[in-house]
């Protein structure tokens, strides 16, 4: 599947935070990591988009999270809702696919971290997975550059 580029618009559930690109937005990835499932209750499904294409239309509600020495997670602090995933050393911004308002146009490309998904349900849906971390060899997982 190929990036898609179009305008899109998201935000948390309250609305303290929205959220606007213009920028492609990669194919939707499924993390299975323990920090992905422990904050967001389960596994989570990523877009992403380049850094530079990103816009916040309201930002009251948003608060950022060192989650590691690699990455930061913004959430809302009004509502909880958990956002966008933001690696320091690279250049995008992963979108919480469920933040986005439809249609997206986007599909499911891959399951990641999956050595670490939970023992309580089983990844079915034929999609390719890789037990930890993507990287530049994986097709499509790296996000377009504007």
């Amino acid at each position: 599947m190929t990036s898609t580029t179009h305008n899109y618009r998201g935000g948390c559930h309250c609305g303290a935070v929205r959220y606007e690109t213009d920028g492609p937005l990669r194919p939707v990835v499924y993390c299975h990591c323990r920090q992905c499932r422990r904050i967001h209750g389960h596994f989570a499904a990523y877009s992403a988009t380049p850094r530079a294409a990103l816009r916040l239309l309201e930002s009251r509600g948003l608060r950022w999270y060192a989650a590691s020495a690699h990455a930061r997670r913004g959430f809302c602090a009004e509502c909880g809702a958990s956002l966008f995933w933001e690696p320091k050393s690279a250049d995008y911004v992963s979108l919480a696919a469920g933040s986005l308002e439809e249609p997206t146009g986007l599909g499911a490309e891959a399951h990641i971290f999956v050595a670490d998904k939970g023992d309580y349900y089983e990844i079915a849906d034929g999609l390719p997975c890789h037990a930890g971390a993507p990287d530049d060899s994986l097709p499509g997982l790296s996000v377009a550059k504007t």
